[in-house]
Formats: C-alpha cells, structure tokens, sequence
C-alpha cells in the first residue's frame, strides 16, 4: 500500500469518525487533523500509532526499519498480553547508520527480513518504515514483495513515518495495511452463524480473557481479534464474521466501515467496561446477529453474572460509595470508565474530553449530570485546581499523571495502557474494585496529610 497525499487525507477525513462529522455548520474538529510536532512526537506519532495497531499479533515478527532508537521510543510500554507465541514481543530493527541514510537501507531491509525468516520462522513479517526511512526514500513496498515471493511467508510493509501524524492516524494505517494485505487472503476451516470479530481490543493486561469465556457460554465464536492476543491466519480470515464489535476505539473505524463496503459485515461499538456496558455489548451483539434463542441465553447469563457479581462486589461498594473521583483519560473510556465507577457507588465530579468524539461527550454529560466538569484540556496545575475545587478523594488517570495525585496528597488508580491489571468485563469490575478500595484506604494518605513534625515547632534543637 503507497503511501500518498491522497491515502493520508482519506484517513484523516473518515467518514464513520465521529470527529469528521458536522457540528453546527462549523466544519470538522480539528483534532483529525493535528500532525505531529517535530521534537514532541514521542509516544504520539504515527510510527507509534501503527505499532499500537498491530504488534499484539502474537506470532508474526515485527520489524522496524529506521535507526535503532526509533524501536526503543515504545516497544514494550503497553500490556499487550499473550495466550500463546511470544515472538511480538521481541524487537527486530535494521539499526540504520549515517552510511545507509546516504546509500539506501534496502539491501540492509532485505537481509533482515531473510534473517528473521531463517532464525524464527514467524507466520508473517510486518515491517514499518520510519521518519528517516521515508524521507531516504526506500521502496518499502517493493523490497516487502520481493522478500515474499523469495522466503514464501507473508512480508507486510506499513507505511507509517511518524511526521505524517498523530498516533490515530498510525492506527488507522496499520488497519489500512491488515485490510490491504491480510483479511481475506485465507478461508477459516468452517464458519457459523455466531462467528464475530473484535476490532480495537489490545488485551491490556489480559482483559480480553475475562470476557472470551462469557462468548463460549453463549456460543459465540470469536473468529478473529483484532489484534489483542491475535494470530494471522484468525485476522486472514476475518471477512467470513458474521459481525465486527468495536471496542473502545474509534482508531480502527476505517477498517470496520471498509469490512462493511467490502465483504457486508455490519458493526457496532461497545464497550467492555462497567456492568450496564456489558449488558448493554451482550445484548446488542445477539439483537444484530437476530437469533431470538441467543437473546434469550444472553438474558439467562446476565442474570446469573450479575447476581454473582453483586455478592462479590457488596464489601467493595460499602467502602466506595459516595468517594469523588477525577478521571483524566481519553477517547472512550472517558465515559465508559464513568460507567464502571457509577456502578461501585462512585461519584465521577470531573473528567476529560481530550479525543472525545461528540458522541462520546453526549454520553459523559448524561452520566455526570450538571454539576460535573468536563476538562477539554488538562495540566498538572489545572487538575490540581479541578481536585481542590471538587474536594476529590482520588484521581483516575494515566501513569504520568501519578505525580499529580502524589502532589495532591489523594490515591491515584492507572486506567491507561501501561496497566497491569484488568479491568474489562464481569471479573474485571471486581479487580476494579479491589485496586480502588486498596488505593483509597491505604495508611500512607493518613500520614502524608498530616503536617511536618517541624511545621509547629518554634526552634530547632540540634
């Protein structure tokens, strides 16, 4: 897939994104067009984007073809996890050098791609061109088709240098080369009329395992994840689901409107987060498949899930109710996270709409109510005023927000992608629980609020 002008437009201006949709005859947000800053990019750029996208297929190799620190700027930092092949986890780079900026790292590519096929044997090859490699010029596209017609295994170029743009855009690239290269190139062994594909699920911290088993009660068959904890041969035959769940994410919606256009499977989008959501995700997914015999299992299931879970959360909710949370994350679980806390008793005072769609801000003011503040855009110095006006007793947010909390002196609970704990589905909202109430009752908070021993001392006695 070429990369061009008119590719990255397209991306930028996609049509099922709610950020490209009109609001009041003003144009599109602007937030689908933001590019990357040179010297901020790190951890927001495209290159990264893609990464995010399609490193968690678990048993193909994952090559980086740029200098060395670009595999460094993040490989690692997200809790993909694994059920099986650990080869995503290893970091292949082509380690360019001055020499090869000024002669072409082709041959260089080349070799790598006929070593790691050598060495690993992987299902597939994903290669990703960087700032340096795009701007050199090498044919990533070319050598990629030449490697596969060479070693016979599936070699898959990503065109994602990261001065294209946001990390959105590097996951809608990555979804542009699994439909360009991948879905549909093989046929699963057999098909039923209950087969679903996740799109947007990462399996942060192993999430989604908490949630594929609620799937095999009912008799619904993941054909495919896309990509937590995904294999290749699943997503090649992705085109034969019956239904594609996006979960979460609106970063791969280019690729479920395209599965539409392409091979007639219809979506929706849900979230896997809080008891109603979950309800709510079980339910929508047997209505759309349209068996009346499904719809009365998923009824049967929630009943006995909720009941159970209600026993195991009932400890949890007498400690948490009434406790006031700031939530400073983005995108969906802006309020799907709101949802879950709602169900513990919580009260979410404040929260983030940074890469919210409007969609997504309908949602958080029907769940906040009037008197929650919805923070566009947040710093350390504003949520510190945003915690002391509201008198919150913790703060939701991303690891590099913990700082913010600590200055604060309130317990801080991580809800981004470097968690280690999940907290998706039934199951998942009993973890929830525990790591909030654990937080929030810990004796550190009683002792670093109390003052210095020095503070009413008049003299020093030395």
């Amino acid at each position: 897939m070429k990369l061009t002008q008119g590719k990255i437009n397209e991306l930028l201006s996609e049509s099922a994104c709610e950020h490209n949709h009109k609001k009041d005859g003003k144009g599109k947000n602007k937030s689908c067009t933001q590019q990357a800053q040179p010297g901020a990019a790190q951890g927001g750029c495209a290159f990264d984007g893609a990464m995010i996208a399609l490193v968690p297929i678990t048993d193909a190799a994952h090559l980086v073809h740029g200098p060395i620190a670009c595999a460094g700027n993040s490989w690692g930092s997200r809790g993909s996890l694994s059920s099986g092949p650990t080869l995503y986890k290893m970091g292949f780079t082509t380690d360019l050098t001055e020499n090869d900026v000024i002669f072409g790292g082709e041959k260089r590519l080349y070799k790598a791609i006929l070593e790691i096929q050598q060495r690993y044997n992987p299902a597939a090859i994903f290669v990703y061109s960087t700032c340096v490699t795009a701007l050199i010029g090498d044919d990533l596209d070319a050598v990629c088709q030449k490697a596969t017609e060479k070693i016979g295994t599936p070699v898959i170029p990503v065109n994602s240098p990261g001065f294209i743009g946001s990390k959105n855009l590097g996951n809608r690239v990555g979804g542009e080369a699994l439909l360009g290269y991948v879905v549909g190139t093989r046929e699963p062994e057999y098909t039923t009329p209950y087969d679903i594909n996740l799109i947007g699920e990462y399996n942060i911290a192993g999430e989604l395992w908490g949630v594929l088993p609620l799937f095999e009660k009912l008799g619904i068959r993941v054909l495919a994840q896309i990509t937590g904890d995904g294999r290749y041969r699943d997503i090649a035959a992705a085109h034969r689901a019956k239904l594609n769940v996006m979960i979460c994410s609106k970063a791969l919606i280019n690729m479920a409107r395209k599965m539409e256009e392409q091979y007639g499977i219809p979506y929706i989008e849900e979230s896997f987060y809080g008891i109603e959501d979950m309800n709510r995700c079980l339910r929508n997914i047997a209505a759309k498949l349209g068996d009346t015999d499904l719809q009365q299992r998923v009824e049967q299931l929630i009943t006995a899930e909720t009941n159970q879970l209600d026993q195991a959360l009932a400890p949890y909710r007498a400690k948490l109710k009434g406790k006031r949370v700031v939530l400073y994350t983005g995108g969906v679980k802006s309020w799907s996270i709101i949802s879950a806390a709602k169900d513990l008793g919580m009260e979410v005072c404040a929260t983030s709409t940074k890469k919210s769609t409007e969609e997504d801000k309908a949602r958080i003011k029907e769940l906040l109510g009037k008197d929650g503040i919805m923070l566009e855009k947040g710093n350390a110095q504003e949520l510190l005023r945003v915690i002391a006006q509201t008198k919150a007793d913790m703060l939701i947010a991303g690891g590099r927000n913990q700082y913010t909390a600590l200055k604060a002196r309130i317990p801080f609970l991580d809800i981004n992608q470097e968690r280690h704990h999940p907290y998706a589905g039934y199951i998942g909202m009993v973890e929830m629980a525990r790591e909030l109430e654990e937080a929030l009752y810990s004796p550190v908070w009683s002792q670093v609020r109390k003052p210095a021993p020095w503070d009413n001392s008049s003299s020093f006695e030395f």
